[in-house]
């Protein structure tokens, strides 16, 4: 099988300057072009179907994906983003410099758990359980649509490949599945650390 990861398209909060935790919101303009940039990079690769969170920026990469490949979308709750922020919601990236090192220090160990959060042992786990289902299906090809948060679990938690970088909006992970084999063959707009 071939698993194309796939991060969404620019969405409203990207460009806002805030920790949003659990937010659900649009693509931009550059963002819808961002999903059309990508439904042009899979065509040709027989994708049969698209899974997608539900949140809306996936869901809006999604369909302009499936629509261009003619596939159909299921869409996964268990692709969602982590709610990591929690009570930090609204936070700002330029608040002074205390209350960005406080929200920091507490992220800094994935065990600590922030009021109002999804703790990351429940997060890995839901990422974990949902890929496995979604992998085990009897597609030749598929694209999953989701969020930075669980494309880098998947590749700490399941590749065990460490950290990113930086995953840029409408970054695609091309992975093959041989058995229980997962290898990576392509990454596109993304950066290792």
């Amino acid at each position: 099988m071939n698993i194309y990861l796939i991060r969404h398209g620019e969405s409203a909060s990207d460009v806002k300057e805030k920790y949003d935790g659990d937010y659900d919101d649009h693509l931009t303009e550059d963002g819808l072009q961002d999903a059309e940039t990508l439904a042009k990079k899979l065509s040709g690769y027989n994708i049969e179907v698209v899974f997608t969170s539900p949140k809306i920026r996936a869901r809006e990469t999604s369909k302009v994906i499936s629509d261009a490949l003619q596939c159909k979308t299921s869409v996964i709750d268990g692709l969602a983003e982590q709610n990591i922020y929690g009570a930090y919601l609204e936070l700002g990236k330029n608040q002074p410099e205390e209350e960005y090192r406080r929200l920091g220090e507490i992220l800094v160990n994935r065990d600590n758990v922030v009021e109002g959060s999804e703790t990351y042992k429940d997060f890995k786990d839901r990422i974990i359980q949902c890929f496995s289902d979604i992998t085990h299906q009897s597609f030749g090809a598929i694209a999953v649509v989701t969020h930075g948060g669980p494309i880098r679990c998947i590749f700490r938690e399941i590749l065990g490949l460490g950290e990113f970088k930086k995953i840029g909006n409408g970054a695609i992970i091309q992975l093959k599945k041989e058995g229980s084999t997962l290898s990576v063959v392509n990454m596109d707009n993304v950066v290792l650390k």
